[in-house]
């Protein structure tokens, strides 16, 4: 142990600089503004991992952003990790939310991060946690530690769906060949309760647009006797859930696994406050399904959340005008045996469904994946919890995530391998959000832990 931290501690200073010029890169993949700064994230990415000990790396072309693939083979008889993170990011906005700009990182210490926290869109999500699985290959390889083979898949449209990457995944089967797939794409409870996630739910993202006349109108002259998009689409959608916040399309839980009482009670030993909870997000109570716990909620139970919703005149001052359309933009995260092209439909059907004849309703799906769960007999998930016992002192908590990273079920459908997510971000930390940021301490407390994997790993598998 004490020579991975001697070799962090010599290094420090350069793993957070080399950290921070890595996140003032803007790869923003929703956006085509930051088309160029997203492929200078690609070629950064590939010097890092060239620099670090890959004896081949390549950018990979595909019908999108490219692929950055890097790999260190040993010896073939030994087992290969393959590590998957993503090199996108984000869209900053609101910007006018952050308190320092979010592509100029600074290190701020807070009540979570007394030795400081790196601000910046990707410091989380997901820039500072692949970036420590390639600081934890510089440590193996200028030390002569790596115990087996090890494989980098870094993608470049995480945030927008994947899309590239599930074309060029069966496409390079024998390439990504492995035995098991690390990802810290994740977080755990807290510092001094480390967690492995093992559940991951499932997403389905669509795109709402309702029509109503064929251009804006006075509201004055017109209000009362045509339909007001905004209106009507706010209707809508407040009828897509019952007094018990439980969601109204028909065949929408019909695959819905329910967890035994036995389960839900082994989740419940996680650690939590409620009152810690809502302090932290400045709120007088919870919301969300009857019957079940904050931490079910967002663990294993699906849901539907409105995730922007616009139209009509939103400038300074008044505008007295029906707009002609309204739109809004809606996730629906899913527990596995949902799946997502299938509630998809469902979504469609039942939207179309409950339209006034007075609007017309188109729906976009956008993207989707499945959710995922990994068995923690599985060898990896016991190379995973031994490494995090080696450096926190005590035995990992298995937890089923909220989240969705719709490429892991893709990964055991292909390469039939399975996922072990290995994250060190904490929910405090703001991902998707202004002021997003990555304890120091997180960052090198993961370049510590993943080598431990790795050994672990490879004792395993003999």
């Amino acid at each position: 142990m004490q020579k991975v931290k001697n070799y962090i501690a010599q290094h420090r200073d350069r793993f957070i600089n080399e950290l921070i010029d890595l996140l003032k890169i803007p790869s923003v993949s929703a956006d085509p503004a930051f088309n160029q700064d997203v492929l200078n994230t690609a070629d950064a990415v590939k010097e890092s991992l060239e620099k670090a000990g890959c004896d081949k790396v390549e950018i990979c072309e595909t019908p999108g952003y490219p692929i950055v693939y890097g790999e260190k083979i040993i010896d073939s008889n030994l087992p290969t990790v393959l590590v998957y993170g993503h090199y996108d990011v984000q869209p900053a906005d609101p910007i006018d939310l952050w308190t320092s700009p979010p592509f100029e990182p600074v290190i701020k210490k807070t009540d979570i991060h007394p030795e400081g926290a790196i601000f910046a869109r990707g410091a989380c999500d997901d820039k500072g946690q692949m970036y420590m699985h390639v600081k934890a290959l510089e440590y193996m390889t200028h030390t002569g530690n790596l115990p087996c083979n090890v494989k980098f898949m870094i993608e470049g449209e995480e945030e927008v769906g994947s899309e590239s990457l599930a074309w060029f995944v069966p496409r390079n089967k024998e390439r990504l060949a492995n035995d098991v797939i690390l990802i810290s794409d994740t977080g755990m409870i807290a510092n001094d309760i480390p967690s492995i996630t093992t559940g991951l739910r499932g997403l389905s993202y669509v795109e709402v647009e309702i029509t109503g006349p064929n251009r804006d109108l006075h509201s004055g002259l017109y209000g009362g006797a045509v339909a007001n998009p905004i209106n009507i689409l706010t209707q809508m959608l407040a009828s897509l859930h019952d007094e018990n916040n439980h969601i109204t399309i028909p065949g929408f839980y019909d695959k819905v696994e329910d967890l035994s009482r036995e389960e839900r009670d082994e989740m419940a030993k996680a650690p939590f406050s409620l009152e810690a909870y809502k302090n932290a997000l400045d709120i007088d109570d919870v919301h969300g399904e009857a019957g079940y716990t904050t931490n079910e909620r967002n663990a294993i139970r699906p849901t539907l959340d409105v995730n922007g919703i616009w139209g009509g005149y939103t400038g300074e001052g008044a505008k007295t005008v029906i707009a002609s359309k309204a739109y809004a933009k809606i996730s629906m995260r899913l527990v596995p045996g949902q799946e997502w092209e299938e509630i998809t439909e469902l979504f469609k059907k039942h939207f179309e469904s409950i339209a006034p004849n007075s609007v017309k309703v188109k729906v976009k799906p956008h993207h989707g994946g499945q959710g995922y769960v990994t068995p923690i007999d599985n060898i990896g998930y016991q190379a995973a919890s031994k490494a995090y016992q080696e450096t926190f002192g005590v035995t990992p908590i298995p937890q089923r995530s909220g989240g969705s990273i719709p490429i892991v079920a893709l990964f055991e459908q292909e390469l039939k391998s399975k996922t072990i997510l290995m994250g060190f971000g904490l929910n405090s930390d703001a991902i998707h959000s202004p002021n997003e940021h990555f304890g120091v301490w997180n960052y090198l407390k993961g370049i510590e832990t993943i080598p431990y994997f790795y050994q672990y790993f490879t004792e395993l598998s003999k």
